[in-house]
């Protein structure tokens, strides 16, 4: 579908949307990607989805520039995995005429799908790709080609990755404002892998990380990070949510310790951080790997504010009865603005929302397809 323009259901014409201050966000669900706008307390949603019938793993919302631009990781059971990119909020979209990313003949592997896409910190056209077969891939034009960073591809552990019940996917990318030459991955059943070159070496960074599923419960890579999410004010500090167990880094991703003590289960997909406040950081714990519903059955996120020296379980406008929606690895997110905006999404097909850093909540959606992925950001 090289060049498709998709039509979006706007009040105001391309000039005004890009011009006015507001909330964007972006659901991905198995049969599409749906948007919404906040403007002040009202949220409006176009009335249908964009990339209908395509599963959407991935999406960013680029504000680095001049006008935001959106990127979308589409799956079309029919024409394969593709990143489209719009420039009016969503209004348009536009697909390269050749495939943004594909692997190189050489490498005799095909693209799945592409599991994350990341503006990079501290280069403004670059953004990173993650995908499945696990890969990093790099943009120079911001996300409309890409390249493969080889080295990592490359990497002398790769034969040992085993893929999980999820797959092998490269579902995180971490860049650092401070130094562009700094990038942090995390893959599903790898771990965490972290170079200081610009991807030229990379370095296994899992010390800490127990991996309870292996019979080496400490191996130096192997094990099944679900996601990773950076501090707002400690550039050092990370937080990890591992297949079991809740991790926070004070160096980079050298070192991890347990933060778990206070949530009733260590096992879940999801970790988000505040966009201004430090110490901050919000999980959606689950069950567990054998029964991957809500913690206790009840719909609630966990909040530190001490980095992860106490948690705490926000509920008011959540459901109180017995619920069983999953949330994914990509399906809770943070905004940027002050108060935070706090979101995320369900395997039920529900979309949930905080304008308070999460202290209370309202639902925004219900009877979505499956939500894969949500991301949120201040635009105009």
């Amino acid at each position: 579908m090289p060049g498709c323009r998709l039509a979006g259901v706007w009040d105001d014409d391309v000039a005004e949307v890009t011009g006015m201050t507001g909330v964007l966000l972006a659901v991905g669900t198995r049969k599409g990607l749906f948007i919404g706008r906040r403007r002040g307390g009202a949220w409006e949603f176009d009335e249908s989805p964009y990339f209908n019938a395509q599963a959407v793993y991935s999406v960013a919302i680029d504000t680095r520039g001049g006008t935001p631009r959106l990127l979308a990781g589409g799956d079309s059971a029919h024409w394969g995995p593709s990143v489209f990119h719009s420039d009016d909020l969503g209004r348009t979209w536009t697909e390269p005429a050749r495939p943004a990313v594909r692997f190189p003949k050489d490498t005799g592997a095909s693209l799945e799908r592409v599991w994350q896409l990341h503006p990079a910190a501290a280069e403004p056209d670059v953004v990173y790709a993650g995908t499945e077969p696990a890969a990093l891939y790099r943009s120079r034009d911001r996300g409309e080609t890409f390249d493969l960073v080889r080295p990592l591809w490359e990497h002398p552990t790769r034969s040992k990755w085993v893929p999980g019940g999820g797959g092998e996917g490269l579902h995180t990318v971490i860049t650092d404002a401070r130094d562009p030459r700094a990038v942090t991955v995390a893959v599903s059943t790898a771990g965490v892998f972290r170079t200081t070159d610009g991807g030229e070496s990379w370095t296994p960074s899992n010390t800490g990380v127990s991996a309870v599923f292996l019979p080496d419960p400490d191996p130096e890579f192997g094990q099944c990070v679900h996601k990773i999410a950076k501090d707002s004010a400690d550039p050092d500090r990370m937080y990890l949510q591992n297949h079991w167990g809740v991790y926070r880094t004070d160096d980079a991703g050298a070192h991890w310790t347990d933060i778990g003590t206070g949530l009733p289960s260590t096992f879940g997909f999801a970790a988000a951080t505040h966009p201004s406040r430090g110490g901050t950081a919000y999980v959606f714990p689950i069950n567990a790997d054998a029964d991957r519903v809500p913690a206790g059955r009840r719909c609630r996120v966990f909040r530190t504010a001490d980095a992860g020296g106490s948690w705490e379980p926000l509920t008011a406008g959540l459901p109180r009865e017995d619920h069983y929606g999953t949330v994914l690895r990509d399906a809770l997110c943070t905004d940027d603005a002050d108060p935070a905006g706090v979101y995320f999404g369900n395997r039920n097909g529900e979309l949930f929302a905080s304008a308070d850093d999460g202290d209370s909540w309202r639902q925004l959606a219900s009877h979505l397809p499956d939500v894969l992925c949500v991301r949120a950001a201040v635009v105009g």
